[in-house]
Formats: C-alpha cells, structure tokens, sequence
C-alpha cells in the first residue's frame, strides 16, 4: 500500500482507536495464486513492547481455515470511516473529486487453538467489546448450555502482526474555505464518521 508520510496517522493510538471502532476486517491469503478472502470481527492487542497481534475465530469447517493452517501467512485489511467528496459543496467548482478515507493493512501470521479455553476467551473478549456501553448489555453467559452446543463449531487464533501500513487520506490541502464546505457536505449527507475522523486530524 502506498503510504506517503503525509498520510500517516500521527501515533500508534490512532491506529489502535480506528481498528476498535472499526473491527470488521478482510482477511486475505492465496491458494495456488488464486485469492481466498474472508470477513472477520478481529480485536487489536499490543504487549508491553509495543508488539501487535490480533484476536480472532473461524468457522473450523471453512476452506480459508484449512488453508491457514497449512500456509499461516496472511493480509488483515481494516477500512475505518471513508466517503466519496464531491465537489458539488464547494463555491469554487473547478476542484476535483476525491474519496476521504481510514485504512490499515496488517501482514500477519495466523496461530490456531483449538482449546475450549481459548475459544471462549476469543468470543468473550470480541462480545465484551461490541457491548460495551449498550443498554441492557448482552454476555457470552446468557446463552446457558446453549453456548456448548455452538462454540466447538469454530476455532479461536491469534495472528502476530509482521507488519503494518496505515493511510489516513482525510484531505489533500484544502483552502480553509473548501474544508469547510466539504466538512458541511459531508454532515448534510450524514457522514459524521468522516467528519469526525477529519477533525481529529485537524481537517
């Protein structure tokens, strides 16, 4: 991924912030050169250096959980908030449109547990943090006896971040007056999760 300087998000916690608020990920790896993509729910965790991993489930019966067992290495792709800009909000019309976006990119190396333990622990922790702050929350324990009918059907792992690329395209230096009149766009068709992700970057 092209990640110019420019693009950058500013720390390690705005990494971290994006990828909470935003966990659904693309998870992809190749068989034979043909891609194999799968949509996960994956939590961020770093250690005491600084180290990243990720937390996960799979369904155990899945092509993709086969193929990683066998070839581990794989590319985790977070899309945070993200909108199309149109030049139509703006006074000066001669300006181009754009797409505003939040994106990491983690290579990782897959690590299965097929432990009841740590299957429990992967769904747990994934439940605990999607409701987180709602009303009358939900847990993993009002399934009851429910939950060991279900949970031997998919199989926890951690993935060892190698690498990570992140790019927050949130502008390309705007005139003061364009940038307010996209951040108006953007708020008159409802996009406040751009417009918040823009002034956290001082956009």
């Amino acid at each position: 991924m092209n990640t110019h300087p420019i693009f950058k998000p500013d720390s390690p916690a705005d990494v971290d912030r994006m990828i909470a608020a935003h966990p659904f990920a693309l998870v992809i790896s190749s068989a034979d050169g043909a891609p194999l993509a799968t949509p996960l729910p994956l939590l961020l965790e770093r250690d005491a250096n600084g180290g990243m991993s990720l937390l996960g489930h799979m369904p155990r019966a899945h092509p993709h959980t086969d193929l990683l067992r066998r070839q581990p290495r794989a590319l985790a792709v977070f899309q945070g908030a993200h909108g199309y800009i149109s030049p139509s909000w703006l006074t000066d019309r001669t300006q181009a449109p754009t797409w505003n976006y939040e994106t990491v990119q983690l290579d990782i190396d897959v690590e299965f547990d097929d432990s009841a333990e740590a299957i429990r622990t992967a769904l747990t922790r994934l439940v605990d943090h999607m409701e987180r702050g709602r009303p009358n929350a939900w847990s993993v324990a009002d399934m009851g006896a429910r939950y060991d009918k279900l949970a031997p059907a998919v199989v926890a792992f951690r993935a060892r971040v190698v690498d990570a690329y992140a790019k927050f395209k949130l502008g390309q230096n705007e005139r003061p007056d364009d940038r307010s009149e996209i951040l108006a766009g953007l708020e008159c068709t409802g996009q406040q999760a751009l417009v918040d992700a823009m002034r956290r970057a001082g956009l």
